[in-house]
């Protein structure tokens, strides 16, 4: 006797104007401070490589990052609350650290949230060291500051 497995379809697909109502949607559950519509309008108007990350018609995550003169900086990365714990962070990665050697880049920079430990493990184990720290970076809850670690990767 066979089963049936269902095959899913994972791939990257260029973020446009047309997702960002979707994207903003997993911004605002993802975070306490999310960016808005004009982040990713001007990042999409900028040029910087932004992608999605898709499951058949089903957003996992996405990532915009801004290319330098030999370097690329990881603006954002997120993956959907749903499908988190599940590997997509380290795929985006990944897939992002292939761009960007693909640009001639020698470095991948980021700035994580100080409280967001999750996040830092998913970043070292993927090769990023703890380089430095942005006093009050982001804003945090009740008008406060939250610094920043800066993280990099030498490609």
């Amino acid at each position: 006797m066979s089963s049936a497995v269902n095959a899913v379809q994972v791939r990257f697909e260029p973020l446009g104007d047309q997702h960002l109502d979707v994207v903003l949607r997993v911004e605002q559950q993802a975070y306490a401070h999310p960016w808005q519509r004009a982040n990713f309008v001007d990042s999409l108007q900028s040029g910087y490589q932004a992608q999605l990350l898709l499951a058949d018609e089903t957003l996992l995550g996405y990532f915009v990052a801004m290319k330098g003169v030999d370097e690329v900086h990881l603006l954002n990365i997120t993956v959907a609350p749903e499908h988190q714990r599940q590997g997509w962070a380290r795929v985006m990665l990944d897939a992002l650290a292939i761009w960007a050697r693909g640009q001639s880049a020698h470095w991948l920079w980021l700035e994580v949230r100080a409280g967001n430990r999750r996040a830092m493990e998913v970043y070292e184990a993927s090769g990023y060291r703890h380089v430095g720290e942005r006093k009050s970076y982001y804003p945090a809850a009740q008008g406060q500051r939250e610094d920043a670690v800066v993280m990099n990767l030498r490609l």
